[in-house]
């Protein structure tokens, strides 16, 4: 005897579990190698005392405000506070530039108030077609900061404006969303774990040059 037919509410909840563990699937596949480069690349700037500059729009904004908090604050380890700023939480700044220059300049001018070469630009967009987005990316190119896109499916063009991108191939927004989050808890990860061994390098080294 078949089983019944699953309540329309449940399976509504199955395929979109079913969704997002194939584009976690692909994240594994094809993202962690970025992800721990970007770590590692993250740990060089912010222990070198430059910034992580960091922006998004809607829920990619809360994204983006996650990952400056954990640097900020702290992942899982104890360890110093590092600079990173989310440019969509300077609320005045966003709505006066809004209201002077209009939404499209809203993070550009940001960043050419706080970024400086060598700093970082993360930009994170389900679409990858946000005009602000873009507008900002090529501000940063201009004035020296790495610029790293975390996005949907590619290609789009904030991916193409980035110096380097991570794209989630995902059905939808929400599952785009969720796997971004995963990035970003991987990335702090990352950044933590190359933190740790360059402070582990320095001990061996002030030890050995004091025996």
């Amino acid at each position: 005897m078949s089983e019944p037919p699953a309540h329309p509410v449940l399976e509504t909840a199955r395929l979109h579990c079913r969704s997002l563990e194939e584009a976690l699937g692909g994240f594994r596949r094809h993202g962690l190698d970025r992800v721990a480069d970007w770590g590692g690349r993250l740990a060089d700037v912010l222990t070198g005392g430059g910034r992580l500059l960091a922006a998004g729009n809607g829920g990619s904004a809360a994204q983006a405000q996650h990952l400056t908090a954990e640097l900020v604050g702290r992942y899982r380890r104890e360890r110093r506070a590092y600079s990173a700023l989310a440019l969509h939480a300077e609320t005045s700044s966003m709505t006066a530039i809004g209201n002077d220059y209009g939404f499209d300049h809203v993070y550009a001018r940001q960043v050419t108030a706080h970024g400086r070469p060598g700093d970082v630009l993360m930009l994170l967009s389900t679409s990858g077609r946000s005009p602000n987005l873009i507008a900002a990316a090529v501000t940063a190119r201009q004035a020296g900061l790495r610029v790293w896109a975390l996005t949907g499916r590619g290609p789009n063009p904030l991916a193409e404006a980035a110096h380097a991108s991570l794209c989630i191939d995902a059905g939808s927004t929400a599952n785009v969303q969720e796997i971004h989050l995963v990035a970003v808890h991987l990335l702090c990860e990352c950044f933590d774990t190359a933190v740790a061994a360059r402070s582990a390098r320095r001990a061996v080294l002030t030890h050995g040059s004091t025996s």
